[in-house]
């Protein structure tokens, strides 16, 4: 018989039941080959003298193993291991039978994603962080959210929100946006165009997915939102990339390329582009906007951040003027509350938005409907809208002290346009101050920054980054630039 009391340690300090770490230990040993096929156990009886447990502990241990069709009963022959499975060959005896430790790699190939932009250390270890353009959490209607949520939660029609229900998202609060898209961008649309996502990005995801295969061209901007780049590169897509100016993309050049062959997407931010923060002039929109007709251009304009606007009015998106159903219209609620509350949408025509919202459910079954309905509720009492008010008052004041302050104590190093919207500003450094040297220097004291390699391409270095001020107050925009200027 072999010396169970020794090849099955218990640790009765253990939060795992002690029948468990038996049935476990067992399973150990018929893996490694210890014990074969067919190998008789011995009774709960002599096993529970073995191992100085309970009969019970036994008993149930070996229910966990036949329940799992490890072993089996035998009229008079007693509990065997199971002969259905496979025959392993003895490996040699460890005093200690363990289940190996999970593989550190497949034994298979993969696609891989390809490597992320590197950054010094990780934004959650640092006091300070200058993210990319984020919404300050703190002064968000999470409360308010929370409110509704667990009214709705408590509510007697929860079950009905539990169901997958329709797979664009919950019709509430497509809705609300049908309704606050209209009158704040001027887009002619109903409930049926509009599709509910986890966040903008998973917007972009499923329209290209829809549109791209291997080979295809994209148009982008130089420089690019990097995220959007990986998106259609995982696709197979060819790069083009249009160079940009203070009026935004160059659509001459655009228009030079449709001539030669119509690509296959270009995707555009015409709106507080990222990373530059610069806006597509209305000259430069009319002749996009004839380009997309002429050519019947798909387009992913992407508009995360259109409700903060500082100087004048927004201007509208293409998506709001005649485009002949070629323009995915793409937003961010996010944005507005904070950046864990994921929430997006999609506008379209109807039978794009019928095929995204199949594609949504291959890789999100079910949304947040309970989310979703608690978001359609702050839009219905006007909470959400006069939050909009409120945060973009705030955020303009703190743009403006942040460019005030970059001014004032970094002029010799950082140049940079004030935005005239969205949530951050475009820094370039003089190049005698090399970001990665100054990430990690700042990151030594406690604040994080990019290193500006999300937005350099091939032999192109902007040495510049987003520096995002409306996740951070006054007080802390101060300290930020005061680390900057010790550090370089």
């Amino acid at each position: 018989m072999l010396p169970f009391s020794t090849l099955l340690p218990i640790n009765k300090e253990s939060a795992m039941p002690v029948y468990q770490q038996i049935a476990n230990g067992l399973v150990g040993l018929i893996r490694e080959g210890v014990i074969k096929p067919g190998a008789a156990l011995p009774g709960s009886r002599e096993m529970a003298l073995l191992l100085q447990v309970h009969r019970k502990t036994i008993i149930a241990a070996y229910q966990e193993l036949f329940t799992q069709d490890w072993i089996e009963t035998i009229p008079r022959k007693g509990v065997i291991v199971s002969q259905r499975l496979p025959e392993i060959k003895p490996r040699t005896f460890k005093a200690t039978a363990k289940i190996p430790a999970y593989a550190g790699n497949t034994g298979f190939t993969f696609n891989k994603i390809g490597a992320y932009p590197a950054t010094a250390g990780r934004s959650g270890e640092h006091r300070l962080v200058i993210n990319d353009g984020f919404p300050d959490h703190r002064i968000g209607p999470i409360d308010l959210l929370m409110r509704e949520y667990r009214s709705l939660f408590h509510s007697p029609g929860i079950k009905r929100y539990a169901t997958y229900g329709n797979m664009a998202g919950p019709v509430s609060l497509r809705n609300e946006l049908t309704q606050f898209l209209t009158e704040t961008r001027g887009l002619n649309i109903g409930p049926n165009n509009v599709l509910l996502t986890h966040g903008a990005q998973m917007a972009i995801y499923v329209a290209a997915r829809l549109i791209l295969k291997p080979g295809s061209t994209v148009l982008v901007g130089q420089p690019n939102y990097f995220m959007a780049d990986m998106i259609f590169q995982q696709f197979g897509a060819k790069l083009v990339r249009i160079p940009l100016d203070e009026n935004g993309m160059d659509i001459d050049v655009i228009a030079r390329i449709c001539k030669q062959k119509k690509p296959d997407l270009l995707y555009i931010i015409p709106h507080h582009h990222h990373p530059t923060t610069v806006t597509l002039s209305a000259e430069r929109r009319m002749k996009l906007l004839e380009l997309i007709r002429q050519y019947q251009l798909p387009v992913i304009e992407d508009d995360y951040d259109y409700d903060y606007h500082y100087s004048g009015s927004p201007i509208l998106p293409l998506a709001s003027a005649d485009h002949d159903g070629n323009v995915i219209y793409i937003g961010s609620l996010t944005k507005t509350l904070a950046t864990f509350i994921r929430a997006g949408y999609m506008v379209a025509p109807e039978n794009f938005i019928t095929e995204a919202a199949l594609m949504r459910r291959m890789i999100d079954i079910r949304g947040d409907n309970l989310l979703d309905e608690a978001l359609a509720l702050l839009f219905k009492n006007g909470d959400m809208q006069r939050h909009l008010k409120k945060s973009v008052k705030l955020y303009h004041e703190r743009r403006d002290y942040l460019c005030k302050l970059l001014q004032q104590e970094l002029p010799d190093v950082v140049t940079f346009q004030q935005p005239a919207g969205g949530m951050a500003v475009w820094a370039q450094f003089q190049k005698k101050y090399p970001l990665p040297a100054i990430a990690a220097r700042a990151s030594a004291q406690g604040l994080f920054m990019s290193d500006g390699s999300a937005y350099s391409y091939g032999t192109v270095n902007h040495n510049a980054l987003r520096m995002g001020f409306a996740s951070l107050n006054e007080k802390e925009l101060s300290e930020v630039v005061e680390i900057l200027k010790k550090v370089v």
